[in-house]
């Protein structure tokens, strides 16, 4: 989890109350961070990844004003209009959304940048998933000139000076020369074109999400007013983020300006720093928690928490990536409430644990493929249709979301393959061979259950590297049914996933279990993959009822 460094004194100022170290310690720890140092100057909060809002002095602060009791409820932020246009052309494909701000009066000292910079690199490496989902950036206004155009062009033709950089280069070099572009470089990997924002005075400002102009991106103290943009794959997400630096810039005393982004036909107004609206289900909250607490109790615990209150209906900060379902609330009125106040109760069941024997079979597994030098994974149950289906070269069916947040997690998979290969495609910049393997769960449509829906645990084994084939991954299929003390038989099929007469079904007493091959090169080019794959996924319920038979 990532830590920040704030101003002691500062802090304190901004809460407008007076704390010992001991009650820094103790209280803020209960706002659900931790504080792993106090000291004369400063303070080290840990922060938890679901509170991106909090990695600044400014925001942790204003958490801590109410929750505190030196301020109540909703803080209101106002966007004042302006004529700031942003035109974000349809040529960028990989990195299509920006949003943008301008904030003005601000008085930058040596601290507040420490603070800003700060707040920037820990967006992008928490929230933003270390630049992959987004990347914001920072401009003295009075250095450009609107209208601005967010843009793509050839890597040859982008020729600029980054930041702290001595001259002016191109964007390959910028790549291969500059510690960020190093740094990053695996983000764009194979983009035949880069973004760049370019200013009305044909000025490049900066090359998203890599690095800014040193000529027109660099704050100083003489900096009074400041451009903001952030860029990404997903605009509800860097809208937030948006939120997230404006509401700062605000709380250190500047004046928020809208700007109007054209995207062709559709123009946006950021930022949008209006509350969302989510009524109140005070019975789930009570049930969730375990509490009696009444309705005008619950709203007093919200408005601790920084939310407003209005008709039973919560108004969420817009600054608040967090607040999804009214689980979200529930944990918030516990963490007003104070954890220390919940009673401890034994429950009322009586029974013997013991470990789950699917679990015992399921590191049984994980033992023997960590012992041929393979590297288990995690990855999500949620995932992208496009990953599921077109890039895997089927037309496989997914139970899909309702309301999907955004176009990579719209799906829950049908098959744990494509989240392997994913995971291949975001580390092309590691050292080869990667042999992976996971456990997930898979989904179904299926009528015959009360949900729909069923659901089993698949294990799925990807081999990457420049000579592995059918044979290698056939091997490792026999050391894991050998360790079972089974036989299986493998019947050759054809599956657009896989290179047809390298690809074949897994069964055992003729119940068929998973697939085998090798990926198909179409496959790999759609996820920018070099080197080939060889893969193998198995039913794991199945085969564990096969061997209780």
């Amino acid at each position: 989890m990532p830590t920040i460094n704030i101003n002691k004194k500062e802090f304190l100022k901004n809460i407008g109350k007076k704390l010992t170290d001991e009650d820094i310690e103790e209280k803020i720890s209960m706002m659900g961070v931790a504080v792993e140092e106090v000291n004369d100057n400063e303070i080290i909060i840990e922060v938890f990844p679901n509170r991106p809002d909090l990695l600044s002095q400014y925001g942790l602060a204003r958490a801590a004003s109410t929750f505190l009791g030196t301020s109540k409820g909703l803080k209101k932020y106002n966007v004042n209009k302006s004529n700031y246009i942003v035109k974000v052309e349809n040529t960028l494909e990989n990195w299509p959304y920006a949003v943008c701000a301008v904030v003005k009066d601000l008085k930058f000292n040596d601290e507040k940048i420490k603070e800003i910079i700060q707040l920037q690199e820990k967006i992008g490496v928490t929230f933003l998933r270390n630049r992959k989902k987004g990347g914001p950036g920072l401009y003295p206004l009075e250095k450009i000139k609107f209208p601005i155009k967010f843009t793509s062009e050839l890597p040859n033709k982008i020729i600029y000076r980054p930041l702290e950089y001595p001259k002016t280069i191109s964007a390959t070099e910028i790549l291969e020369k500059h510690p960020t572009g190093i740094k990053y470089k695996h983000i764009v990997e194979g983009w035949k074109k880069l973004p760049i924002f370019i200013d009305a005075k044909n000025q490049i400002m900066s090359m998203p999400p890599i690095v800014n102009s040193h000529d027109v991106g660099k704050i100083t103290e003489d900096t009074r007013d400041v451009f903001v943009e952030v860029t990404g794959t997903d605009f509800k997400t860097i809208n937030t983020a948006l939120n997230i630096f404006v509401s700062a810039l605000a709380d250190m005393g500047g004046r928020v300006y809208s700007t109007k982004l054209i995207y062709g036909k559709k123009t946006y107004l950021t930022p949008n720093l209006n509350p969302e609206k989510v009524k109140i289900d005070f019975n789930y909250i009570n049930k969730r928690i375990g509490l009696e607490l009444n309705n005008k109790q619950i709203c007093f615990l919200l408005e601790k928490m920084g939310f407003g209150i209005k008709n039973n209906t919560a108004l969420v900060p817009a600054y608040r990536a967090d607040i999804i379902h009214q689980v979200d609330l529930a944990e918030d009125v516990a963490i007003a409430y104070g954890f220390d106040n919940l009673k401890e109760e034994i429950p009322k069941v009586a029974t013997i644990a013991e470990e789950d024997k699917f679990e015992i079979f399921k590191r049984k597994l994980a033992n023997i493929l960590v012992g041929l030098n393979l590297l288990e994974v995690h990855t999500y149950n949620l995932t992208s249709k496009e990953n599921q289906t077109s890039k895997m070269n089927t037309n496989i069916k997914n139970v899909e979301l309702a309301n999907s947040l955004n176009e990579e997690y719209n799906v829950l998979r049908a098959w744990v393959i494509p989240s392997l290969i994913q995971i291949l495609k975001e580390n092309k910049h590691h050292e080869y061979p990667q042999n992976i393997f996971g456990f997930g769960t898979v989904f179904k449509n299926d009528e015959t259950k009360e949900t729909n829906i069923s659901e089993s645990t698949r294990l799925a084994i990807n081999l990457c590297h420049s000579t592995t084939n059918f044979t290698e991954i056939k091997q490792v299929l026999d050391v894991i049914i050998k360790a079972l003390d089974l036989k299986y038989d493998i019947r050759e099929i054809e599956h657009q996933s896989f290179i047809s007469g390298r690809v074949g079904r897994i069964s055992i007493r003729d119940v068929n279990l998973g697939y085998i091959g090798e990926i198909h090169p179409q496959v790999l080019e759609n996820f920018n993959l070099e080197n080939p794959v060889a893969a193998l996924e198995l039913n794991l319920n199945e085969l564990f009822r096969l061997l209780n038979i």
